[in-house]
């Protein structure tokens, strides 16, 4: 049981730092941004170079933050700047991403458990006491989401992070500002992107190899999260960044008992997707609830 608790709690915090990177674009730009299905893996792929050549496991975490960012302005430009609707400038950025994620690593999957990570290296070996070592993968996990989350909710504090919300809320008032707000956009998506790819290294690095398919279902996985936090812990006691961390612990927790209770793993994607379905259906009945009172 203890090992099935720290597993929710370890995938439930790396889906959290994507699920941030969703909460923008779907919370705050209101931008459906399907390339997180390829910038995911695209973290695990520059992961898996560097990891590979024997760098720094921490420069693999900075590296595949800034490659997901790049990503993400990719997909914002060619909104912006080519006017191609939002849903297919993602679409053709995670079709594109899939075969330069394959061109990094160059191969579907690749083992990585004879190189040094953050999980497992002479400093993380040197700085950890004993009894803390059946916990070390967690605390650090727990560790970078919450350097994510803090940096987010900074960044949502400035003027920057302010045009932000503004953009998703009414972009005339973003040019009433004479601020461009397609620019505001494309540095939302990049953000966005850049977590998603993040969250990606960090799986990467977990559970020590890279496969091509990894991000299958990252949107979905995100949205759930976002919207059970959300819907279900946003208010008065939890900003909205601590509420989506909540709801994708709940959710893993909530895949990992449907597992438990013995439903193959194989059955994983389905399981998926009926408890987002049960997730949209019910936010939904709350929110005609909330207008009808």
């Amino acid at each position: 049981m203890e090992q099935l608790i720290i597993g929710v709690f370890e995938q439930g915090f790396i889906y959290a730092i994507m699920a941030l990177g969703v909460y923008i674009t779907y919370k705050i730009l209101d931008f459906p941004d399907l390339s997180v299905d390829s910038t995911f893996p695209l973290g695990a792929a520059v992961t898996t170079i560097i990891l590979s050549s024997g760098k720094n496991p921490i420069l693999a975490l900075l590296a595949s933050t800034a490659a997901g960012a790049l990503a993400g302005m990719v997909t914002g430009i060619i909104h912006v700047k080519f006017k191609v609707r939002d849903l297919l400038s993602g679409i053709i950025v995670m079709t594109g991403l899939y075969t330069l994620n394959l061109r990094i690593v160059g191969q579907n999957n690749v083992p990585l458990f004879n190189y040094k990570s953050i999980f497992d290296n002479d400093f993380i070996n040197g700085i950890f006491p004993t009894f803390l070592s059946p916990y070390k993968t967690v605390i650090i996990i727990f560790i970078v989401m919450v350097i994510a989350k803090v940096l987010l909710d900074l960044y949502l504090k400035t003027k920057s992070g302010y045009l932000l919300r503004a953009v998703g809320d009414n972009p005339t008032i973003v040019t009433s500002l004479a601020k461009d707000s397609g620019f505001v956009k494309i540095v939302g998506l990049a953000i966005s992107n850049g977590l998603v790819s993040l969250a990606g290294s960090v799986m990467c690095q977990q559970q020590r190899f890279f496969e091509i398919s990894m991000g299958t279902g990252t949107i979905v996985i995100g949205l759930a999260s976002v919207i059970i936090g959300t819907n279900v812990f946003k208010g008065k006691f939890f900003k909205a960044t601590t509420a989506v961390v909540i709801g994708s612990v709940i959710y893993k927790a909530c895949v990992a008992i449907a597992i438990e209770v013995g439903l193959p793993a194989t059955d994983l994607k389905l399981i998926t997707a009926a408890l987002f379905l049960i997730i949209l259906v019910v936010s939904m009945d709350r929110k005609k609830k909330v207008k009808k009172s």
